[in-house]
This record gives structure tokens, sequence and C-alpha cells, in this order.
């Protein structure tokens, strides 16, 4: 019996084609308005979005954008997504194709999903790089190929790796970077997640609110699909490897758009560590598995001085997975077991 033909779908959220004005307006239209990011009335949504949002933030973010463009004219997510691509194709050649997509932007997702309905795939793992679960995130995706190929003529065998913030080789391999940082020479250690709306959180546990859930102690029952409780899971399981007692590291949730977000902000906690005397801060960002602007800007540059601004002297970014090897071999492992299990 032949082997069957399997597609790797590895799926980022997004960046802007270019760093300019009209290139960041472009993103983030499409970016905001889709409902999953902004889970407001159709009509409201495409008010503040259309008409507020995006003309007012579009030339800020492309400065920002500018500030950690590469010189080869592409931004450092599409360059670590390719590069970690490159090293997945070498180790799942020749039983799987490995193609890369951004839901927002460029290399364009339903281009790609067209890509490989003509390969004629018997199977197709997607693979969403978020370590949490979230509505706004991993499942976005899921929703928008779902919406793609169920018009298929042939619906190929579909498998989704959903999180993996507990898996035994992503946690090896960010807590090896959080490792060579030397976490024993810095006063403090934070764990920063990129925020979300409390009310996201309430959606996935109705009843129980985000700021009284247990989860900042322990997983709670009601957990298995909440972003707030598997990144507090996801910091407890770093420490434990990198031998940090709770009072070594805070959990903190950065970019956030309004005071009823996941809380405490990274921008605050950063300001209260410098104030009580601390004078060198390490930040590790285990929502994202590739540097971005959230991490190079937002945290190293943005944050690094605010912490000097406040009495701090060195704030140190822990550097994401990137394309590193050891990255690569714990994705490709859960690959072939996510195609093993099909």
């Amino acid at each position: 019996m032949p082997e069957k033909q399997k597609a790797v779908l590895l799926v980022n959220v997004g960046t802007p084609d270019s760093p300019d004005t009209s290139g960041v307006r472009r993103y983030l239209a499409q970016f905001l308005n889709d409902k999953r990011i902004i889970d407001l009335p159709w009509l409201f949504r495409k008010i503040l979005v259309n008409l507020i949002i995006v003309p007012f933030r579009s030339p800020k973010s492309a400065r920002l954008y500018r500030r950690m463009w590469a010189p080869g004219g592409s931004s450092p997510l599409l360059l670590n997504m390719e590069k970690f691509a490159a090293g997945l194709r070498h180790h799942l050649a020749p039983s799987y194709r490995v193609y890369t997509a951004m839901r927002y932007g460029n290399p364009s997702l339903a281009k790609v999903l067209e890509d490989i309905r003509k390969k004629n795939f018997d199977e197709i793992i997607v693979f969403p790089l978020f370590p949490q679960y979230a509505s706004s995130t991993t499942g976005t995706i899921i929703d928008f190929i779902i919406s793609k190929i169920k018009q298929w003529h042939v619906i190929p065998g579909l498998r989704f790796i959903h999180q993996f913030y507990d898996h035994p080789g992503f946690l090896e391999a960010f807590s090896k970077n959080v490792a060579e940082c030397h976490p024993e020479q810095f006063d403090h250690i934070i764990f920063s997640y990129h925020g979300l709306p409390n009310r996201h959180i309430e959606k996935t546990h109705p009843g129980i609110p985000a700021a009284g859930c247990s989860c900042e102690k322990a997983m709670p029952a009601h957990g298995k699909h909440c972003y707030k409780a598997a990144c507090y899971e996801t910091s407890r399981l770093l420490a434990r490897k990198l031998g940090l007692s709770p009072d070594r590291y805070t959990v903190a949730f950065q970019s956030r758009f309004s005071k009823d977000w996941l809380s405490p902000f990274t921008d605050e906690v950063i300001k209260d560590l410098a104030r009580k005397g601390d004078r060198k801060v390490l930040v590790a960002v285990p929502s994202f598995v590739a540097d971005c602007l959230e991490s190079l800007v937002e945290i190293e540059f943005e944050n690094g001085n605010l912490f000097k601004q406040h009495g701090g002297e060195q704030l140190t970014l822990v550097k994401s997975l990137n394309g590193s090897e050891r990255w690569v071999r714990a994705a490709a492992d859960m690959i072939r077991a996510t195609g093993e299990n099909a």
C-alpha cells in the first residue's frame, strides 16, 4: 500500500508586507475586522476598527515596525518562520510537505490552502504556532481553514495541533533559552504573555470570572482551553525545569488595549520592580515561538527604556525559539505523533 501523502501547514498570526503606513493599514484592517479578534456586534466593530483604530494606530505602528524591520525587506516574524520551516523540511522529508502561511497578510492562508488543494494530499496537519489556545489565535485559524476546506470536492484527512504549552519538547527548548541567559544573575524573572480581554477568557468557562479563577495557583478542571490557565501553567512548568521558586518570577500580560484585559500588566510589573530596587530583570515571552513586534520592540525596546526610567539598570529579553534546532526537533516530534495518530 503506498504511503499517504501528508501536508503540514504552519500558520502564524501575520505581518504587514511593508513597514510603511499604507502597508500597516492594510494589515491592521484585515486583522482587526476579524470577529474573533474584536468580538463586538458587526456594525460597532466596523465603525470602531475602520474609522477609529486603523486610521489613528497605523502611523504609530508603522514607526514601530520600521524599528525592527530586517535590512533585506522582511519582518523578523516572517524570517524566523521561514527558518523554522526550512528546518522542519529537513527533518520531515520525504514523508511530509511543509507549507507556511499567515492568517492575516502574506503568505496568504487562502492562497496556500488552494495550492495544497491542487496537490491532492491524503492528510493535512495544521500547526498554529501558538503554545496556548485562544479563540483569537488558534481558534480563528481553525475557523478559517474549515470554512475553506468544507467547499472542496475532495476533503482530505484533517488534524490540528491545538496547543502545546505542556509538550516536553517545547518546555525543554524554551527553558534552555531561558537558562542560557543565566537567570540566577537577575533579581527577578517575568514570564510575559500576550494579553486578551477578560471577556474572551470568561467565554471559555461561563460563570467563572477571569479575575477570580484559581488557575493562578494550579490548573483547574475547567482550564483545559482557558488561555489564562494555560499561561500560568506554562510558567509553573518552565519554573520547575529552571528550578525557580514562586517568589523569583511573575506572570504578566502585555499589549493591552484597555484596563479590562488580563492582568497584571507587564509594563506595570516592570515599573514596580524598578521602584522596589530590582536592578536586573529577565523577561521571557512563552506565548511567542518567534520574535516579533511584541518581543523585539514592546519588551526589549519600550519596556527596556521604561525599566531604566524608573530606576532599573538592565532589562534583558530571552530570545524566542525562532528556528533553533531544539525547537525544530520538538515540533517535528509533535507533527509525527499527530500524523501517526491520524
